[in-house]
C-alpha cells in the first residue's frame, strides 16, 4: 500500500470515527512514515518535536493508536518492555532478527519460510490470518 493510499484510508477511518485532522496528527504522521524504522513512541515524540514542539506524549498515543486501529501501522513487542511501531509494508510480509545486547531489529524476507509456514498450516488443515517471526540472538557487531 502506497504512501498516499495510507493518508487516504486514514482520513476515511477519522471521517468514520467523526474525527478531525490536525496539524498535531499530520506532523505525527509524516514524522511516522518518514522515520521508517520500528520506532518507539519516546523516539517519535523527540523527533516530531524537532517539528513542533508543543506536541505532547498522549497526542503522539492517541495517533499512533488511530494508525494501528485503521490497520496502517502495526504494534511490535520485541521482548524489551518497549512497544514500538512499524508501517505496514508496501509490497511483502517480513520478519525480524533481534540483537538482545544492542537491541538491533534487522528485517528480512524470505519465500522458502513463507512457503513452509503455508505448506505446514495446509497440513494441519489450518487457515493463518497473521503471524511474525522473531529470531532472537547477537548481531555481528555484538557476538564479536
Amino acid at each position: 500500500m502506497k504512501l498516499a493510499d495510507k493518508k487516504e484510508l486514514l482520513q476515511k477511518y477519522l471521517h468514520e470515527k467523526g474525527l478531525k485532522s490536525t496539524v498535531q496528527r499530520d506532523d505525527i504522521i509524516d514524522t511516522f512514515f518518514k522515520a521508517n524504522t520500528h520506532i518507539s513512541l519516546e523516539e517519535l515524540l523527540k523527533k516530531v518535536r524537532r517539528k513542533n514542539s508543543k506536541i505532547g506524549y498522549a497526542t503522539v498515543y492517541r495517533t499512533m493508536k488511530l494508525l494501528t486501529e485503521c490497520g496502517i501501522a502495526l504494534e511490535r513487542q520485541f521482548g524489551d518492555g518497549q512497544t514500538r511501531y512499524e508501517h505496514i509494508p508496501d509490497d511483502s510480509h517480513h520478519d525480524h532478527c533481534i540483537c538482545v545486547k544492542c537491541g538491533k531489529i534487522i528485517e528480512f524476507e524470505n519465500q522458502k519460510i513463507e512457503h513452509l509456514q503455508k505448506e505446514i498450516a495446509d497440513k494441519l488443515n489450518f487457515t493463518v490470518n497473521n503471524h511474525k517471526l522473531e529470531l532472537y540472538g547477537l548481531c555481528s557487531k555484538c557476538a564479536d
